[in-house]
């Protein structure tokens, strides 16, 4: 069984990559559309900018193979940027995302809030994942886990009912998603400790079923 992880020339892959393999799944950094169909599950990881993001998966018609893995039921893992370009739009850049969930990612802004002064951007640290509806992303992990995160945007989905978990950072946005089988997360599970590879041994046993 493997896991094909999107490579679109990212950074930060191959530790997502390390990751899966530390907890017992085989898998592959690839572009390859017919290794990417035929896997068990796929992760679209991701560090940059929104629109050079999306156009690279538009450029090298890996947008369409995202699509199609979706459809098909396969256990499909966004994480960070790869969570972002999921929505209609950005703040980030003038692109359309790739509009598989209804809602916008919008940029951390504290000026004239009473976090002005003390909340930096980007959100960069540990910080609590609070459960809104369940996910079996989160199976045997505890309430207010500790996670890190990276990041300047953040989504903002239409569809309450997807948000899987919120996190405060000036006011509570939604740190991860569940919808059947498209999961995503703002955070870094492969950065995030035995939590953060616990939620992507979780992932990998998705993919099993």
């Amino acid at each position: 069984m493997s896991i094909a992880i999107i490579d679109y020339g990212a950074g930060n892959l191959r530790s997502v990559q390390k990751a899966f393999q530390k907890v017992g799944f085989q898998a592959s950094l690839t572009r390859d559309k017919a290794e990417i169909r035929s896997s068990q599950g796929v992760v679209l990881p991701g560090v940059g900018s929104h629109d050079a993001a999306v156009e690279e998966l538009r450029q090298t018609n890996l947008e369409t193979v995202i699509e199609e893995v979706i459809a098909r039921g396969i256990p499909f893992l966004g994480i960070c940027l790869g969570y972002q370009m999921l929505f209609e739009s950005s703040e980030e850049g003038k692109l359309h995302g790739l509009g598989l969930l209804e809602g916008a990612t919008k940029k951390f802004n504290f000026a004239g809030t009473p976090w002005e002064e003390e909340l930096t951007v980007p959100h960069m640290g540990w910080n609590r994942l609070l459960f809104k509806h369940h996910s079996p992303l989160f199976a045997g992990i505890p309430e207010g886990s500790m996670v890190y995160f990276a990041h300047s945007y953040y989504p903002d989905p239409k569809d309450p009912l997807v948000v899987s978990s919120e996190t405060d950072y000036g006011g509570n946005f939604a740190s991860s998603i569940t919808k059947g089988n498209l999961f995503a997360v703002q955070f870094h599970p492969e950065k995030s400790g035995d939590i953060g590879l616990k939620i992507l041994e979780n992932f990998g046993k998705l993919c099993l079923k």
